[in-house]
């Protein structure tokens, strides 16, 4: 059995583009595959932050007198549309022929929030590799296959990433259930 090494994306289109740079000419459901790599792709943010309900079923109708609601341990779920997606991903990651994962999402706080939470929502334990580019120009690809980095470099750009993403839900999540309960939509 080859050894793969399986590249995220974080959407279709650079999927398309890097998978083509890397010789993975094969489709999957979800996937290309070729020349030792596993190329897929998510659709931006596969999952979230649970609601507060999922914390507490109080939360499902809670006052003002709750806030500022605040989880313990903070959990994620699923969004229902990409379900699919990601379990393909939770699949490859889980493949006994794949021995690293490669982070593609965008270089930035937001393509690392991305991936990590796939990563940590699907338990791998694989090492992670990073691309960090920001052109899609064949040899900028080329260049930065080249010059991966380990993936806990840039565990300070999780970080700050998962903080803000923390505070918008504890600021936000009250904003978008008075506008849904008082307006009958989302914020």
């Amino acid at each position: 059995m080859a050894v793969q090494k399986l590249v995220i994306c974080e959407k279709p289109s650079v999927g398309v583009n890097i998978a083509a740079v890397l010789n993975a000419k094969e489709r999957g459901d979800g996937f290309f595959y070729g020349n030792n790599y596993v190329v897929t792709w998510c659709y931006g943010h596969l999952v979230e932050l649970a609601d507060a309900e999922f914390y507490d079923e109080k939360y499902r109708k809670w006052t003002l007198d709750d806030l500022p609601i605040i989880p313990a341990t903070w959990q994620y779920t699923a969004l229902p549309d990409k379900k699919g997606q990601l379990n393909i991903i939770e699949d490859l990651m889980k493949r006994a022929d794949v021995d690293e994962i490669i982070n593609v999402c965008d270089a930035g706080r937001e393509g690392e929030l991305i991936f990590r939470v796939i990563y940590n929502f699907c338990h791998c334990v694989k090492p992670v590799k990073r691309l960090w580019i920001s052109s899609l120009e064949e040899s900028a690809i080329i260049d930065g296959f080249k010059n991966l980095r380990d993936g806990s470099e840039y565990d300070n750009l999780y970080k700050s990433a998962r903080c803000r993403q923390c505070a918008d839900w504890i600021v936000g999540y009250p904003r978008k259930e008075f506008i849904r309960v008082r307006y009958g939509r989302m914020a």
